[in-house]
């Protein structure tokens, strides 16, 4: 498998901020139980599997809205005894980082090709201390995308 960044239609500078995006030429099968496995091997569940692609197929076809944007595309959602009780000591209210979630899909035709992503949470906080808590949130998240895309 190959390992590279992309855009995917957001300005690359903006999408930075916001979310990581690896992609991996693999099938979204094979990189979906990579990411999983991933997970596991640093002690944590996928506790649920959002299926957000086979919901916009069918919402979309209520709106009105014809294109078809995905191929596959589930959100794996997990949590972290540790990492969680860190950021609920320092605040409370960042309770709302969890579960963390990382995104797999392919795009619509490309089912060659994976894209494995997540929301940089530590990215654009100003406060040290707050930025160092949720940092260690983000490099899990990237040692976990990481190993999926070996």
């Amino acid at each position: 498998c190959s390992l590279t960044f992309s855009p995917n239609g957001l300005h690359a500078s903006d999408l930075k901020k916001l979310v990581e995006v690896v992609t991996i030429k693999s099938t979204f099968e094979d990189v979906k139980e990579r990411v999983i496995f991933a997970v596991e091997s640093q002690g944590l569940v996928v506790d649920h599997t959002s299926d957000v692609g086979g919901m916009l197929a069918r919402t979309g076809k209520d709106l009105g809205e014809s294109q078809v944007i995905y191929g596959d595309a589930v959100v794996l959602e997990f949590c972290s005894a540790l990492y969680s009780r860190r950021m609920a000591k320092f605040s409370p209210d960042l309770l709302a980082f969890c579960p963390y979630a990382i995104s797999v899909y392919t795009l619509y035709g490309q089912p060659e090709t994976t894209f494995v992503a997540f929301k940089r949470i530590a990215r654009g906080v100003t406060n040290k201390e707050t930025r160092e808590v949720l940092q260690q949130i983000d490099d899990l998240l990237m040692v976990i995308v990481e190993e999926a895309a070996l």
